[in-house]
């Protein structure tokens, strides 16, 4: 008996938002440029109407936020820092320690998060002036001097059992120790957890544009940092 043959078409690969991605990066540079500015929540609702028609930006369409941007470059925000310049390492090693050594920026951990601190650092570590000509092979002595000073600061590298993190667990524990130093200098109350403090603090809504992920603690992170270093918690 001949078999009947079903064709099936093949699954369509998941397409890449880009409009979606552009718009997520605009409301993040609107959170931190607001921070910047020291807008408390009234103002920032007023600019909101006045350029939007809306109270809250992940309302506003793109065209919208760019009228916030805007009307904020007028007030005086900064920029958000540019990628980094030529002749800067980006190998595996030099990425990772660059992510920490911002990261302890952000907790207060290092004073500046200048691409020549991190090589001065380095230097000291592995003994290469620049992290461009570090052999990969002494990264690993590099990485592990970061992570004892975040482990230092409250900022756990591992579980409880001593596994590796998450890059989304390790970024959401980064906020939560920033946040336990906030609590230690009285910018936080000790029942505030990460939502609340977001919002209190800075003005940042978790979970508001969807589910939370390393990227979002790595902003949330940078704000609740710029918090700290003006409380004074800074190294």
């Amino acid at each position: 008996m001949a078999l009947s043959l079903v064709s099936v078409a093949p699954a369509r690969p998941a397409t890449f938002d880009r409009s979606q991605q552009r718009r997520k990066a605009m409301l993040g540079k609107v959170h931190v440029q607001k921070k910047q500015l020291g807008l408390d929540e009234d103002d920032y609702r007023q600019i909101l109407m006045q350029e939007t028609g809306h109270a809250s930006a992940r309302d506003c369409t793109e065209r919208q936020l760019e009228k916030v941007l805007g009307r904020f470059a007028a007030l005086g925000a900064k920029p958000l820092a540019k990628p980094a310049a030529k002749g800067v390492a980006q190998n595996p090693m030099a990425r990772k320690a660059r992510a920490l050594w911002i990261s302890l920026y952000h907790l207060g951990a290092v004073r500046s998060r200048d691409e020549k601190a991190l090589e001065a650092f380095a230097k000291r570590q592995i003994g290469c002036e620049r992290l461009i000509w570090a052999k990969q092979s002494d990264g690993y002595k590099l990485i592990e001097a970061l992570k004892k000073m975040a482990e230092k600061d409250g900022w756990s590298q591992t579980d409880a059992k001593g596994n590796n993190l998450s890059v989304l667990r390790l970024n959401e524990g980064l906020c939560k120790a920033i946040l336990a130093k906030l609590i230690a200098h009285g910018e936080a109350r000790p029942d505030w957890t990460i939502d609340i403090a977001a919002w209190r603090l800075c003005g940042i809504e978790l979970g508001a544009e969807g589910p939370m992920n390393a990227e979002s603690y790595q902003r949330l992170a940078q704000a609740l940092g710029a918090k700290l270093r003006d409380a004074g918690g800074a190294a």
